[in-house]
C-alpha cells in the first residue's frame, strides 16, 4: 500500500453487495477476453499484437470466463460488455458469447470490425446482442491505417462494417479525437451518423498504457490533442457542446453532488456501485481503467464474491493523505470539466491522487468556452 493512502480503519456498515440489493441496482461487467489485437492502433491503451503467445496464454479460458460470468449473475449481474484487444480474435469467441447468453445476459461486444465474418454475422442475427459498437479510425484508406498501421485494414474495416450494415445490424460508432484524424473529424462524423443506429460519440481522452510501455506512452502523449484544440473541437460538434453545457446547469461550472470539498476519499465517480472490469488474465477492477496495484485483485486465486464484497468497498474507501491534492483537485470547482480521476492520475504519475498539469488545463479550457457561451 502506497504511502499516500490510508486503508479504512472501519468499513461501511452494510457490505458493499448488501447496500446494492437495497438500492436494487442491476449489476454490469465489463469481460476483456483478449489484449491482442489485428491492428496496431497508435493511441491505444491495451493492445498486444494478434500473435503474442505469452499474451496468449495468460488468457482466461473459456470455462474460467463462464465460471466468473455466472459468479457475477449469481451476484446479480444483467449486463456484459465482450471487449479486448479485438475480442474476434479469439478463436472461442462464439462459444463464449453463446455460453453467456445461455446465462441469460444482456450483451454488448465492442469490436473493430475488421474480423467480422458471414458467421459472427449469422450468430449476431440468431442470438442478438444488446449492441455491437464499432471503433472508426478514419474515413479515409489514409487516415485509418495512419492510425491502425496495418495495411489493408481499411479494406476489412470497410468489409466487415458493410456485413453487419447488410444483414440489418446497425452498431453503434464511435471514433478518437486524434492529432492523427483532427483533420478529418467532420468527415468521419459525417460516414458515421449516415450508418450508425442511434448514436455518434468520439472522445478526446487518451488514456496512457497500462503496461506502463514508455515507447508506447510517447506515442499516445504525440496523438493527444492540445485543451484548445480538444475545445474547437467539442464546440464544432453541437451535441457534444450542448453535453457540456447541460452539465453546468444554472451557470455552474459544477453540480453540487459533485462538491467534496471536505473529504478526503479519493472516489466519487461511482465506481464500484454497480459495475465491474475482468482482465482477460482473471484480474478483477473496479473500472477498466484502474490498474494501480493496490487496487487489483486475482480472481484466479479468489472469488468474485469476495473481490466484490470485501476487496471491492476497500478500495472504494481509500483516502489521500495528500495535502497538495487535497488543497487543490479535491477542492477544485470543475471536476466535471475535468479528465482527472484516479485511474487516470495513476496512468499518468503512478499515484491516484496526483494532480494532472494536462488535465487541468483541459478543465479550464473548457470552463472559459462555456462561460463565454
Amino acid at each position: 500500500m502506497s504511502k499516500a493512502f490510508a486503508r479504512p480503519g472501519k468499513l461501511p456498515d452494510l457490505p458493499l453487495w448488501d447496500r446494492m440489493k437495497a438500492s436494487r441496482a442491476p449489476i454490469s461487467f465489463d469481460m476483456e477476453i483478449t489484449a491482442r489485437c489485428n491492428n496496431d492502433c497508435r493511441h491505444c491503451y491495451i493492445n498486444l499484437p494478434a500473435g503474442d503467445r505469452a499474451a496468449k496464454a495468460a488468457e482466461l479460458t473459456t470455462q474460467e470466463i463462464l465460471d466468473i460470468a455466472g459468479e457475477a449473475t449469481a451476484l446479480g449481474a444483467v449486463w456484459c460488455l465482450l471487449t479486448g484487444g479485438e475480442p474476434l480474435l479469439r478463436d472461442d469467441f462464439e462459444d463464449i458469447y453463446l455460453g453467456l447468453k445461455r446465462l441469460g445476459l444482456l450483451l454488448e461486444v465492442f469490436t473493430n470490425a475488421c474480423l467480422v465474418t458471414p458467421a459472427h454475422v449469422a450468430l449476431f442475427k440468431k442470438y442478438p446482442p444488446r449492441d455491437i459498437e464499432v471503433s472508426v479510425y478514419g474515413a479515409t484508406r489514409e487516415t485509418y491505417e495512419a492510425v491502425t498501421r496495418r495495411p489493408g485494414s481499411y479494406s476489412a474495416f470497410m468489409r466487415g462494417l458493410e456485413l453487419l450494415l447488410e444483414n440489418g445490424i446497425r452498431p453503434s460508432l464511435k471514433a478518437m479525437a486524434l492529432r492523427s484524424t483532427m483533420h478529418e473529424l467532420d468527415e468521419i462524423s459525417r460516414f458515421c451518423r449516415a450508418r450508425t443506429k442511434d448514436f455518434y460519440r468520439f472522445d478526446p481522452l487518451l488514456h496512457l498504457r497500462f503496461d506502463g510501455d514508455e515507447k508506447r506512452n510517447a506515442e499516445i502523449k504525440a496523438e493527444r490533442l492540445s485543451p484548445a484544440e480538444i475545445v474547437a473541437v467539442e464546440r464544432a460538434d453541437g451535441e457534444r457542446f450542448g453535453a457540456l453545457r447541460h452539465g453546468c446547469e444554472n451557470g455552474k461550472l459544477i453540480h453540487p453532488e459533485f462538491e467534496h470539498q471536505n473529504c478526503d476519499h479519493l472516489f466519487h465517480c461511482g465506481v464500484g456501485d454497480a459495475s465491474f472490469t475482468v482482465g482477460y488474465d482473471g484480474t478483477f477492477r473496479l473500472c477498466s481503467s484502474l490498474w494501480h496495484p493496490d487496487t487489483v485483485y486475482d480472481l484466479r486465486k479468489g472469488t468474485l464474491r469476495e473481490a466484490w464484497e470485501e476487496w471491492a468497498p476497500r478500495v472504494c474507501d481509500f483516502r489521500s493523505r495528500d495535502p497538495k491534492f487535497l488543497a487543490t483537485c479535491r477542492t477544485c470547482p470543475l471536476i466535471n470539466l475535468c479528465l482527472w480521476c484516479p485511474a487516470h492520475a495513476a496512468l499518468e504519475t503512478g499515484r491516484m491522487d496526483a494532480w494532472v498539469e494536462y488535465f487541468c488545463q483541459v478543465a479550464h479550457a473548457r470552463a472559459e468556452a462555456l462561460t463565454k457561451v
